[in-house]
């Protein structure tokens, strides 16, 4: 039978969301998010002329001629512009966000945030020989740099694997159904924390345990629909 309510030593894995519930969304929106943009133009060339670049450029011509909005911009540049006014989960988008933030970074003018409780949750998980992953909309360069970067020195240590919008998307159960293989454990022995009840709905459909947090910043969650809150991670296990 399904519980969201596991004992501690029944929780070998952890699969944590970024926005919202190991980084403050304000970080997200008005740090990350106001570079790339700033960023885009001055990085285009830059980026064409490295494979990586241009492959994420060429994912967004392929998703533009896909698009069905009548109104979103021809020209990619204008398009990735609209698809961040949007706040698309974009593949080609989140992995050219991620190119734009690395320069960002190298130069020092980004550096990684997370909540104070997340540093010693992630070293006691690591400890404890829990295997801890990352599931973000954003793509798994940039969630290695945030996690890198942070004043708490770099955490990438205590992690072991990073899911991005290539797996799938964090409102479908498929994902996580995925994901609970990579991991290599029972679902019901894997913990989602996340901000969004529909992702933690998706979670929870593929027999994941889950639980909703509420940070600091966060929207105010009206219908928890039977997750359990917690507002730090202290509260997920001690032992």
């Amino acid at each position: 039978m399904l519980t969201n309510r596991p004992s501690p030593s029944n929780i070998r894995g952890v699969l944590l969301d970024i926005e919202g519930t190991t980084t403050p969304i304000d970080f997200v929106y008005s740090v990350l998010f106001p570079y790339a943009r700033q960023q885009l133009r001055s990085c285009l060339d830059a980026l064409t002329a490295r494979s990586e670049g241009a492959e994420a450029l060429d994912e967004l011509r392929r998703e533009r001629a896909r698009e069905t909005r009548a109104d979103a911009p021809r020209a990619i540049e204008d398009y990735a512009l609209w698809l961040m006014d949007e706040d698309r989960k974009s593949t080609g988008l989140k992995t050219l966000q991620g190119l734009i933030w690395r320069k960002g970074y190298e130069l020092g003018e980004l550096r990684g945030v997370v909540f104070a409780d997340v540093a010693p949750a992630l070293e006691r998980w690591h400890g404890q020989e829990r295997d801890v992953r990352i599931f973000s909309s954003g793509s798994v360069l940039a969630q290695r740099l945030l996690f890198s970067t942070c004043p708490e020195g770099d955490l990438t240590r205590f992690i072991r694997g990073y899911f991005d919008t290539t797996t799938g998307s964090k409102k479908d159960a498929a994902s996580y159904r995925v994901i609970a293989q990579a991991f290599e454990l029972p679902p019901d022995r894997i913990v989602f924390v996340s901000d969004l009840v529909d992702e933690l709905d998706a979670a929870r459909a593929a027999g994941l345990a889950t639980r909703l947090a509420l940070r600091p910043g966060n929207l105010k969650v009206n219908d928890a629909n039977g997750h359990p809150s917690i507002r730090s991670f202290d509260e997920i296990s001690q032992r």
